[in-house]
Order: structure tokens, then sequence, then C-alpha cells
């Protein structure tokens, strides 16, 4: 910034130099004529000063350029750093779609506000003062009124800064509006065709759309009309300063030439302060933006901790444990104990919203703000560092992300090193390789989100590729929800193999998929209500039994006369 402010301040030097020597030469020419030398000299001396203009214009574009480019690097790689400390749970303090449009349009805009308002506004400063030290010798009275001209077109652009800067503010929140529901339209596009109810989304869309519209327009209305009057003061101050170098010269002070520079000096004198307004618009709308950015970026990220989990298998042991998302109102958990022991396949049950997926964000380490103890191999969760905590414990929900790639792509995510053979068996394990070698194998193209796979078949690439992570402990969120029975007896299978070597929590609404674990947790109300094997619950004969009961009745309705 330093380097463009420089070249921009030695171009307006070389401008200087040029209305120097041709005013000389003028001089000269009015005084009774000039040398042919005269004549050569001043020519030189205006070739060197346009070669100096024109290598501190590309010296002051390239430094611009550099500055651009550094600004927008640097916050988008703090940006995706920043995202990426917080994890999932970055969307209590942003949106996706807002953190996509700050991350592209917001960055742009913050670029031009570094690379070209902030070197314009110190060039700016440097200007004036600099052609008053050239003018003031030549006729201080000029020299002083241009002066003090020049501190109206930053006056005005500080008492309509704030005005603009609410403006610009609540055109960008009504731009983020605008995202927000374009990104959730797009991605519940299928079920809005399902209901029907794309036409009144679109109709809602419009509306929103006009209101971005107004408010743009508003803006740009106040934009204009703060160009027009930074016009007039700029060629307002400069028709005083030529005001002014006439008056010298009628006055005898100054001579025709020394008048004539004064003129052209004048009109040099408002050119920054002029380009300065211009880029002050564009700058608004990065400020707006960058005030929204860094507000993301001041948000501190969970604590880490800084133990490592032990080595070899590692027991779970969770005793009065509660936990209470930020701003809720109740405890999705309250005083929880259970074990999960290694070796073992132990289950989570309970309706929906008892806290069981909450369960397994806290065991696998997205959330740390919970009271009680959760311990993996005697170990405070808290108290393992992320990454450790992530490589010794695999989450499998039932919405894993397949990425477009490869299949091969895919499953390295989990393990890069991971070869050919380890993968197939992975995919062997589920029960996907057939189908998949006839499909291309490892090389099989797939598209966002795995949409060119079944639901079964999907859930069966992220289930082989948790397998290739290799992780003391698994936890299986509702692993086999929504998918075809042979995806979830496939998944079932693989579940109760890694229980012979593996820390393994089953959690599923399914109870039937329950039956052989050796012990169940039913959790209600944040509470763990019952625990036993699944021949224990039912002849307790409470909520559990019903729960299992009522699904037996509904899976079966319609075989051999059972009538619910």
């Amino acid at each position: 910034m330093a380097a463009a402010v420089l070249a921009k301040w030695g171009a307006l030097l070389a401008d200087v130099i040029i209305i120097a020597a041709v005013t000389r030469l003028l001089g000269l020419l009015t005084a009774g004529g000039a040398a042919p030398d005269e004549l050569a000299l001043t020519l030189a001396v205006c070739a060197l000063a346009a070669l100096l203009r024109a290598f501190c214009g590309l010296r002051a574009e390239k430094a611009a350029f550099a500055v651009q480019t550094g600004v927008k690097k640097q916050l988008r790689e703090k940006l995706y750093a920043h995202l990426i400390r917080l994890g999932p749970d970055y969307g209590e303090s942003i949106g996706t779609a807002e953190i996509l449009q700050i991350a592209t349009e917001g960055v742009d805009q913050l670029e031009i506000y570094f690379g070209r308002y902030l070197p314009q506004f110190f060039y700016s400063i440097a200007a004036p003062l600099t052609l008053f030290g050239v003018m003031a010798p030549i006729d201080l009275r000029a020299a002083a009124v241009l002066l003090i001209c020049a501190p109206l077109i930053p006056a005005v652009l500080t008492l309509i800064g704030r005005l603009a800067g609410k403006m610009a503010g609540r055109q960008w929140d009504s731009y983020i509006s605008l995202g927000d529901r374009f990104l959730e339209n797009i991605q519940g596009m299928t079920t809005l065709k399902v209901y029907g109810a794309d036409g009144g989304r679109q109709e809602e869309m419009a509306g929103e759309a006009e209101s971005f519209r107004r408010s743009t327009m508003r803006l740009l209305r106040m934009q204009l009309s703060t160009l027009i009057l930074m016009d007039i003061v700029a060629f307002g101050g400069a028709a005083l300063g030529v005001a002014a170098a006439a008056m010298a010269y009628e006055a005898g002070r100054v001579s025709m030439a020394a008048a004539l520079a004064l003129v052209l000096l004048a009109a040099e004198y408002f050119i920054p302060l002029r380009q300065l307004g211009s880029y002050f618009h564009v700058a608004m709308n990065g400020v707006s933006a960058g005030e929204r950015m860094f507000q993301f970026l001041s948000r501190e990220a969970p604590p880490d901790g800084e133990a490592a989990p032990p080595d070899g298998p590692l027991d779970i042991e969770i005793r009065d444990l509660s936990f209470r998302y930020p701003g809720g109102d109740r405890d999705t958990l309250t005083g929880a104990d259970l074990s999960v022991p290694a070796g073992t396949l132990t289950a989570l049950a309970g309706p929906s919203g008892c806290g069981k997926s909450t369960l397994a964000a806290l065991l696998s380490g997205q959330r740390r703000d919970y009271t009680g103890s959760a311990a993996a191999g005697g170990r405070e969760l808290s108290h393992i560092a992320r990454d450790d905590l992530r490589r010794r414990v695999t989450l499998v929900s039932h919405d894993a992300y397949v990425f477009t790639g490869t299949v091969a792509d895919n499953l390295r995510l989990a393990r890069p090193e991971a070869t050919e053979t380890e993968m197939t068996e992975a995919l062997r394990a589920v029960r996907l390789w057939d189908f998949l070698q006839e499909a291309g194998g490892l090389t099989t193209a797939l598209s966002e989100r795995g949409a060119n796979l079944s639901g079964g078949q999907r859930q069966r690439l992220c289930i082989a590729r948790a397998l290739l992570r290799d992780s003391a402990v698994y936890i299986f969120d509702e692993a086999t929800s929504n998918i075809d029975t042979e995806s979830e007896e496939a998944i079932m299978n693989v579940a109760r193999r890694l229980a012979e070597t593996k820390t393994v929590l089953l959690i599923s609404h399914r109870l039937a998929n329950l039956t052989a674990c050796a012990r169940i947790y039913l959790l209600a109300d944040g509470r763990v209500a019952e625990r036993g094997t699944h021949a224990e619950l039912l002849a307790r004969e409470g909520v559990y039994a019903q729960l299992y009961n009522e699904q037996m009745l509904l899976e079966n309705y319609g075989k051999r006369g059972v009538r619910p």
C-alpha cells in the first residue's frame, strides 16, 4: 500500500515537472523568444517526465494489484481456517449463504477498499500538501485558497459517511436475506415440488428480490447525488484557483507563464480528491460486508484440549452428563449415566428429541460445553485435543456427505494412504463392491451429494469410508434410517463385526435392530429412563417394551391377519 501511494506521488511529481517545463518555455517565448536548444531541452524533459509518469502509473497499478490479491487470499484463508476451527457448529453465528456471499462478493468489495480506496486516501492527503509546496513560492494567496478548499471533499464524505454506511448496511442485509432464501429453496427443491409449494416460494422470492432492488436503487440514488455534490466542490475549488491565479496576474504579482502554471496546477489539485470520492461508495459496500466478516472472525472457537487419548481400545463412561444448546430454554441432556464398554455392541434408543443425536455429537467432540463427565479410556473428552479425538472416534450419521468425485476420492478422505485392495475390501464388507465393479469400480464418478446412487448405496459408501478410518470407537447415529432392507442388513452386519474388536454405540429409532445388543439404554427427556438387554427391557414392560410392541405391530400390519 505504501508503494502504491509512493508511485502515485511520483506520477504527480512527473506532472509538475511537465507543467513547469512547458510554462517555462512559454514564458521564454513571450519574453522575446527561445533558443532552439531551449525547445529541445523542454521536449527532452517532458519526454523523461512522461516516461517517469508511465513507470509510476504502472508501479501504482502493480502495487494496488498486489494489495488486492493479498487481501483476497488472506481473508479467504482466514475465513476458511476459522470455519474449520468452529467446525460443524459455525451455523450458530452465520448462515451458509451469508458466509458464501461474504467469501465471494464481500471479499471482492473489501479488495477494492484496501487496494484502491485506502491508497487513494493517503495519496489524497499527500497530493494537496505537495502542490501547496509547489504553488506557494509562485503565489501564496492562490496556494492558500486551494489549500482551504481541499478539505471540503473529505468533509462532504464524512458528513454523508454515516448515512451511506447505514444505507449500504441495509442493502447488504437485504442481499444476505435474498441469498439465504435462494439457497434454502434450491436445497429444498424436491420437497417444494412434492408438495406443490414451489409457486408460493417463487412469489416470496420475487418479493424479496423486489425489496433488494429498491434498497439497491436507494443506495445508487444517494451515491449519484453525492458524486454530483463532490463534482461541484471539486470543480468549484478549481475555478477558485483559476480566479486566484488570474487576479494575481492582473495585480502584477506573477507573470503570465506563472499564472498559467497556477491554472494547470489548480486543475491537478482536486483530481486525487475527486478520485477518492469515486471509490468512497464502493468502499462503503466493502465496509458493510467487512463488518459482518470481522464479527464472524471475532467469534472465539470453542476451547481445545491438549491431552491425547490412550492407545488401544477405549471404554466410554458417562456420569451425570447435562447439556443445553446456546439460547435454549431447557437442557437437552439432564444427568445422563451410561457405559459403552470396548468389544461390545451398545445401543441407545428413545423417542425423537430425547437427546440421542446430541449425545453422539458430544462423544464425537463436536460439542464441548457440557457439564458432568464424559470420558474415553479414562480421560475426559473435553480435555482431549479435537484432532486426536476425531482420529479415535468416528461418527457415522444418517446424512453423511458424499462429495463430487470418484469413489476412491471419497474413500481416501478417511485414509489418504489407503490402497486399492483396502478400499475394495471395505466396499465388499458393506456389499457395495459388486454394484460398483460393474459401474467402473473405484473410478466410478459420483455426482453432487452422490445423487447417482440410491439412498442405501450412499449410506453404505459412507460406512465403507468409516471402516477405512479404523477408529477405536464407532458411533452409528441413525445410520440405517430411510434406506432399503438390504442396505440396513449390510450396515447392521458391519456394526456387529466391528463390535467384536471396537467400541460401538448404535443409535437407532428402529428397535428391531437392537435385539442383539449387549446393553440398551433408553433415553426419555434427556435422561436414561431404562437400561438392560432387549429381553430384560421387554420383561420390564416399560417404555421400551411399549415402543417395541408398537413398532412390531406397524411392521407386521397386514401379515397373517395382524391388526393394530
